[in-house]
């Protein structure tokens, strides 16, 4: 099923590049739009895992530097049957983590320093154990695509802006309003796709990640209390990071309330913890 996902994500990424290119470039712009969105499904599927580490501004990490995150990921690897993941971390004081790669075999894990100072070692297992769920549910790759994915669709927002302000369009009679148009159109609907893409595939695959690490740490209440604090930590301490990677975060690091909420790349925390404590009083863990 994540294969088919990944198709259709690849090919969404080409048809949008292309149809944007060619909105805003005519036959020249939509050659030039397929020649880079083969490139970046390419791209996508072999290097996207180092691209959004970059784009994370993660770093390795030694086990000598960050010894108990590398105890907490191999215990959970090994209960979890995963090879030990690479593991990184970012230095920034907001507490979150997120998980990469395009198979359990090239996978890695990165942690802010945030996240190592406020969490205890069960709530850290928590929140690594969710981690290697996504890798164990092999969805990791889906989520990395699509923050390349968002990345690009986004250039087509910048494209659209330069078109605009050079009086783009597709050639001479096509210079004017209907340009203009078009720049504006893309300007504002390049990123809202990029938003809705993020939210499709985001929301239902935090929910499974929360269930398969609970199982993998042995107790839903350890993910459900570092929630609670990770809620807290991003609210007080959002993170500088670019919007096309924020569905990876174990919690959203763009803190928004209102009606932002609605437009979140994650589900309620109430919500996820409220299943996480069902699971402990039905007593399903490992």
């Amino acid at each position: 099923m994540n294969a088919i996902k990944t198709t259709l994500l690849l090919t969404a990424l080409t048809l949008i590049l292309v149809v944007g290119g060619e909105a805003l470039g005519g036959r020249s712009g939509m050659t030039i739009a397929l020649a880079i969105a083969v490139v970046m499904n390419f791209g996508a599927y072999w290097f996207s895992d180092k691209v959004v580490l970059r784009m994370s501004r993660a770093r390795p990490a030694t086990e000598a530097e960050a010894p108990e995150l590398y105890s907490v990921v191999r215990e959970l690897a090994t209960r979890a049957g995963l090879p030990m993941p690479k593991v990184y971390v970012i230095d920034d004081p907001s507490p979150n983590a997120f998980a990469t790669g395009r198979n359990p075999e090239h996978a890695a894990v990165a942690a802010t320093s945030g996240i190592l100072r406020i969490l205890d070692r069960d709530e850290l297992s928590g929140v690594m154990a969710h981690e290697l769920a996504h890798v164990l549910h092999r969805d990791i790759l889906i989520g990395t695509i699509a923050a390349t994915m968002a990345g690009a669709i986004s250039m087509l927002a910048y494209m659209a802006q330069w078109a605009m302000i050079f009086g783009g369009g597709r050639g001479s009679d096509d210079r004017g309003p209907g340009g203009a148009i078009t720049a504006i159109a893309m300007m504002i609907l390049a990123p809202l796709a990029a938003m809705l893409v993020q939210m499709a595939i985001s929301r239902s695959r935090e929910y499974g990640a929360d269930a398969g690490g609970a199982k993998i740490c042995g107790n839903p209440l350890w993910l459900a209390a570092a929630l609670r604090k990770l809620e807290r930590g991003v609210a007080a301490r959002p993170m500088n990071v670019n919007p096309s990677t924020a569905h990876m975060y174990i919690v959203n690091p763009l803190h928004g309330g209102g009606l932002a909420s609605l437009f979140s790349t994650h589900p309620p925390m109430a919500e996820r913890v409220q299943r996480l404590e069902a699971m402990a009083g039905r007593g399903q863990a490992a």
